[in-house]
C-alpha cells in the first residue's frame, strides 16, 4: 500500500502547481490598434438597411403606418451613415426622392402610393449599387416575411 499512497501524494502535489497557476492573474488583453475601424463597415450597414427595407414593406403592406414611419426613419439614418462612410451624398442622390415619397404615402396612409414609392426606393437602391459597381446586389419587394416573431398588423 505504501507505493500506492506515495503515488497519491505525488499526484496531489502535481495538481497543486496547476491550481496555483490558475489563481495567478492573466495579463490584460492588448488594446486595439489606434487605426482600428470605428463602427460597422459598409457591408454591415447595408445588411441592416436590407432588413429595414423588408420590415418597411411588411409594415406598409399591412397598413401599420407608425411602424412604417419608424422604419423609414431608420433607413434615413442608415443612408446618412452610408454617405459618411463613402463620402459625398451618393445614397441621398439615389434614394432621397423615394424616401420623401414614402414619407408622404405613410403620412397620407395611402397603400397604393406606398407601394409605388417602395418600388422606387428599391430601384434607387439598385441604381446606387450600380453606381458603386455593386450591381450584382439587386433589391426587390420581399416575398417572404422572415420575422415570424413580429406582428406587422396595426396595434390598437
Amino acid at each position: 500500500m505504501r507505493p500506492a499512497f506515495a503515488a497519491l501524494i505525488a499526484a496531489a502535489m502535481f495538481m497543486v502547481g496547476p491550481a496555483r497557476a490558475q489563481d495567478t492573474p492573466k495579463p490584460a488583453a492588448p488594446l486595439p490598434a489606434a487605426n482600428a475601424p470605428e463602427g460597422p463597415g459598409l457591408g454591415e450597414i447595408m445588411m441592416l438597411q436590407q432588413l429595414r427595407h423588408i420590415k418597411l414593406w411588411f409594415a406598409g403592406h399591412a397598413g401599420n403606418w407608425p411602424l412604417a414611419d419608424y422604419e423609414i426613419g431608420e433607413l434615413v439614418q442608415g443612408f446618412d451613415d452610408v454617405n459618411k462612410l463613402i463620402g459625398g451624398d451618393t445614397a441621398e442622390k439615389h434614394v432621397g426622392g423615394p424616401i420623401k415619397a414614402l414619407e408622404k404615402a405613410v403620412a397620407d396612409k395611402n397603400r397604393t402610393a406606398f407601394e409605388a414609392a417602395f418600388d422606387k426606393l428599391s430601384a434607387g437602391c439598385n441604381s446606387c449599387h450600380r453606381t458603386l459597381e455593386r450591381g450584382f446586389i439587386a433589391i426587390q419587394r420581399p416575398t417572404l416575411q422572415p420575422y415570424s416573431n413580429q406582428s406587422f398588423a396595426p396595434q390598437k
